[in-house]
């Protein structure tokens, strides 16, 4: 394992991280103050290109641009900025270290698949992973951390947190999942093919 980032690494952070900027301000907005987002692409390509580093980097990029939303900066999150209202703390620990924790395991899922299957496969089953795992861990740490809450309480409107949870993220969960596995792969193997992801990977 690579101890330095090159220039390529730096790089390539730029332009993914200039991708999360630019995708934090064209959500999608579905009912229940959450959003269709696509920023799970970059965080996918990073962990393929530069391991468990790069999905932490660009991880805890995604999830420091979502917890500035609750603040209206980088885009705005109409959620983001009502639970911020009730913890900053646990706002943060939901929003940053969620997508964080998301990061590295989707740079295991990849380095996992290594002897089983082609790269572009990988590429695919690894953006969808990172969009699956997005949902699954912001909608965990939403019901643990804010459960409680009456803003939360108002939002379940008396149905359990699994009725909750489909209710909420069923449509956002599909678009994203197959969005993200559709181009991660497409993304993915042009950047191998441009040498910015290297060919023993």
């Amino acid at each position: 394992m690579k101890t330095k980032l090159s220039t390529r690494d730096f790089v390539l952070l730029a332009l993914l991280l200039a991708a999360l900027i630019v995708l934090g301000m064209v959500n999608i907005p579905q009912p229940a103050g959450l959003s269709i987002t696509f920023n799970m692409i970059p965080v996918a390509i990073a962990a393929i290109a530069l391991g468990y580093r790069g999905g932490a980097i660009i991880g805890g990029a995604f999830g420091l641009i979502s917890f500035l939303q609750c603040f209206g900066i980088c885009g705005y999150s109409g959620m983001g900025a009502a639970l911020v209202a009730v913890s900053p703390v646990l706002s943060f620990i939901q929003r940053f270290v969620s997508r964080l924790i998301v990061g590295l395991l989707t740079a295991l899922v990849f380095k996992l698949t290594a002897d089983k299957l082609n790269f572009y496969v990988r590429c695919v089953l690894t953006g969808f992973s990172a969009a699956f795992l997005n949902t699954l861990f912001f909608m965990s740490a939403l019901v643990l951390l804010f459960g409680h809450t009456e803003y939360l309480q108002n939002l379940m409107a008396g149905r359990s947190v699994l009725a909750f949870i489909v209710a909420s993220v069923g449509i956002n969960a599909v678009v994203e999942m197959i969005v993200a596995a559709v181009l991660t792969g497409a993304i993915g193997a042009a950047l191998r093919k441009a040498r910015l992801i290297p060919q023993e990977i």
